[in-house]
């Protein structure tokens, strides 16, 4: 009742805030509140929470912020009705508060806390309920930081995010988003940008702040963005390392070492939007040699002059499998740290061994209300590897048939951002379960749906 009671008092509160204020970013510490330095307006309690100055100067000020959403999900047949089975239903909460401390122009440090919460599910797992931790502490030093250049290096347990965020993400979808301690090194020059990282990933557990770095599982890389490219628009480079001490695939097991190099083609014009991706992988895991690949193509047409702005969208991916078992090579993908609902929240189903074809439709049924459909459909890309979870878990090994269709999902939701502090969602998802499944498990039908309210402040 307290959860609903504050819920309703922050939403009556900031439905009321002009929009005055920078927008909020899906990495909080991209926001810049120091605009409000020369702000006339007094006698605002938000204005304070956003920029509070501890110098004359106010050049050295604090800002507070967050995130809090609740969400309810009902799952018929989860996991194809493979495992204990819900009933009723279950609720998720999860929040997130932090601090940005800026002193000038060249130092600040950022802390952010996580609190997780799944209320009547049964045996939830650490993506879905961690207590109370540590999610976010970093300091940045900016060496350099004169308009479009900038050099700054990062120490501490931060969030990372890429690209189209096939390969590393924060995971916003699940309950609990992830993180890593490392240092990274941000180079900023006009149209290019670059990052350089080496971390631990952070593992969660159920307990309060006790997560951890997770010494067997290392992440570095190098990831360039060239924008405002002829034709093109922007292209982004990348090369990744990861190794963990403990692998596991359907016809591998050991540690694993593997690196990825990649490039992403993206851009937007006034109906048009693109987002092409290849990625290849090479290294070993135990004593078989990897060599992997993956291609992606997501392409919009938006109709500007028609009524409803109706967008047709069509995704489509390949994503190799082992191709044959027993041999000393291994061709399954992984998708190292990916967004966790990968293909909906609904579906279980990671990026690898997987060819995935999905058109979509996008209305605007009424300002700031979004209607979306999708259908996708899955097959596996080699008959003798199974799928896997994003985590690249293994749910089905790749012996139970030769049938590679995996099934067909039909997907709707409905968005409505009344303003940047609000946010609602309603959905609903049919998976319709394919031979292999159907030969590798219980095979029922999944049928999904769930409501999202989420206040940024």
């Amino acid at each position: 009742m307290k959860n609903k009671i504050l819920l309703v008092v922050l939403l009556i509160s900031f439905s009321g805030f002009a929009q005055r204020y920078p927008d909020f970013k899906s990495l909080r510490f991209d926001e810049n509140y120091s605009v409000l330095k020369n702000d006339t307006v007094s006698n605002d309690w938000y204005k304070t929470v956003k920029f509070l100055p501890i110098s004359s100067s106010k050049e050295t000020y604090i800002s507070f912020g967050g995130d809090i959403r609740f969400q309810y999900f009902y799952a018929k047949n989860e996991n194809w009705g493979d495992g204990p089975q819900d009933n009723d239903g279950y609720v998720l909460g999860r929040y997130l508060v932090h601090a940005d401390f800026h002193a000038g122009k060249y130092f600040r440090t950022f802390v952010q806390v996580q609190s997780s919460m799944a209320d009547g599910r049964i045996d939830p797992n650490p993506v879905e309920q961690n207590p109370l931790e540590v999610h976010q502490a970093f300091a940045d030093f900016n060496i350099v930081n004169e308009g479009s250049k900038k050099l700054i290096l990062r120490l501490g347990r931060q969030e990372l995010t890429y690209g189209s965020q096939r390969l590393v993400a924060v995971r916003e979808g699940p309950n609990n988003r992830q993180s890593f301690d490392g240092i990274k090194a941000i180079i900023a020059k006009q149209n290019f940008t670059t990052d350089l990282f080496y971390s631990h990933y952070v593992v969660a557990h159920d307990g309060i702040f006790d997560d951890a770095s997770n010494q067997d599982r290392q992440f570095w890389g190098s990831y360039l963005v060239f924008n405002k490219i002829p034709v093109i628009k922007n292209i982004d480079v990348y090369y990744l390392g990861y190794e963990r001490a403990k692998a596991a695939f359907n016809d591998a097991t050991g540690k694993e070492n593997r690196q990825s190099v990649g490039t992403r083609i993206w851009g937007k014009t006034e109906n048009w939007r693109y987002d092409g991706e290849a990625v290849y992988q090479f290294g070993d895991v135990g004593d078989k040699n990897i060599s992997a690949w993956t291609a992606s193509i997501n392409a919009g047409y938006r109709f500007n002059s028609v009524k409803f702005r109706p967008e047709i969208g069509f995704k489509a991916e390949v994503i190799s499998g082992d191709k044959k078992i027993g041999d000393n090579s291994l061709q399954t993908f992984n998708p190292l740290f990916p967004r966790g609902a990968y293909f909906g929240l609904a579906s279980v189903i990671g990026p690898s061994n997987l060819i995935d074809f999905h058109p979509s439709l996008n209305f605007e049924i009424a300002k700031n209300v979004d209607w979306v459909i999708d259908y996708d459909m899955f097959w596996r890309y080699s008959a003798n590897d199974g799928i896997y979870a994003p985590n690249t878990s293994l749910i089905y090994p790749g012996d139970t048939t030769t049938k590679k269709k995996i099934g067909n999902q039909l997907e709707s939701e409905i968005v409505w951002e009344p303003n940047q502090y609000l946010y609602f969602r309603l959905e609903a998802t049919w998976f319709q379960a394919g031979d292999y499944i159907k030969a590798s498990g219980t095979g029922k039908d999944i049928f999904f749906t769930g409501i999202t309210m989420q206040i940024h402040f």
